[in-house]
């Protein structure tokens, strides 16, 4: 095995190691309790995202930031959110979620929606928390769709082209055409029919309120689009430029830039994973060396429940606040060698 690829030290609470209890169990369980101050930021072409700023928040301007990227459909209301910026503001870090377009508690302006690709957004906020807070350390995570999203931009902009100390991919989906295909497979399309809803209601109403909007579709025809294969090639790619849904998996995909990562980057990754095949990592390029994939036997999507002390709880939130730690550790000194405090 690589020395970038390592097995995670993810151990499955006894007796809920399928991979459909781990995907599923966070859902069951009750969310933790977390305040949230909202704030509309506008991005160039007049939409917006809605952003997340966990309360309280620290009071000092050079505390750390951590920066969430959610999942396809999720928000500030996803299990694996509500336990990574929880965590995060308990070690003394200013956590924000950054709400993809049309996820927050209302719609967006514009007839586009969000993809998998869709850097831009996720760019624009990292420069404007780079003007906010200059002096603060910062680290991005991303889960699933957020987890290739923030993968794709690190490739693009480079070691340098970014003000983040660091970031977290969990569970992302690397190989879209492939995930598409994994979702279409036995118990998995449960997923895909639930996923495909949401985006099917939001849509529906796009296609009321926008009579500018590149798609050609009734009511009866939307839903008709019972795989994310029929909804990305009808819906997705017309709405965003690709000129089919093949086009789109090719050109948002983020696996295929793993070699090109310069900053340093923690994957984390469940084998078991029913959202994506269980070869992911042997088709996609080796990471480069500022990447550190760790991936678990069990885990299954964004799941990770572990059992500690007699209790379940959420393994990905003490592998992140490791990972946290680590960082300030390393970049604490230089920062304030560079600043000559």
């Amino acid at each position: 095995m690589s020395r970038t690829i390592v097995p995670a030290d993810f151990v499955a609470a006894p007796g809920l190691g399928n991979r459909h209890v781990q995907t599923l169990l966070p859902l069951m369980r009750a969310l933790r309790p977390l305040e949230r101050d909202t704030e509309i930021l506008n991005l160039p072409d007049g939409d917006f995202v809605e952003l997340a700023w966990v309360r309280p928040a620290p009071l000092s301007d050079e505390a750390p930031i951590f920066l969430l990227f959610h999942g396809l459909e999720g928000s500030f209301d996803s299990p694996y959110a509500r336990e990574l910026l929880a965590t995060a503001s308990r070690l003394g870090w200013r956590a924000v979620l950054m709400h993809f377009r049309g996820c927050g508690q209302g719609p967006n302006r514009l007839a586009r929606a969000y993809h998998s690709g869709d850097t831009a957004d996720a760019y624009w906020l990292i420069g404007q928390l780079a003007r906010r807070y200059p002096r603060a350390l910062k680290v991005a995570a991303g889960v699933s769709l957020g987890g290739n999203m923030l993968v794709k931009l690190v490739a693009e902009q480079g070691g340098d082209g970014l003000d983040l100390a660091g970031a977290i991919a969990i569970g992302a989906p690397l190989d879209l055409a492939a995930s598409a295909d994994a979702l279409n497979r036995g118990f998995a399309r449960v997923y895909q029919r639930h996923l495909l809803k949401s985006l099917k209601r939001k849509i529906a109403h796009k296609l009321e309120s926008h009579r500018s909007l590149p798609i050609d579709l009734s009511a009866h025809q939307l839903a008709q689009l019972d795989t994310f294969w029929a909804y990305d090639n009808a819906v997705t790619a017309p709405l965003h430029g690709f000129s089919s849904a093949s086009d789109y998996y090719r050109r948002a995909s983020a696996g295929r830039l793993l070699r090109d990562i310069e900053l340093p980057m923690l994957v984390l990754h469940a084998a078991d994973d029913p959202f994506m095949p269980a070869e992911l990592f042997e088709r996609l390029p080796a990471p480069g060396d500022a990447v550190r994939l760790e991936i678990a036997p069990r885990g299954g999507h964004v799941g990770f429940v572990e059992s500690r002390h007699g209790r379940l709880g959420s393994w990905l939130a003490r592998r992140v606040a490791r990972q946290l730690g680590d960082w300030m550790t390393v970049t604490r000194p230089l920062s304030a060698t560079a600043q000559g405090d």
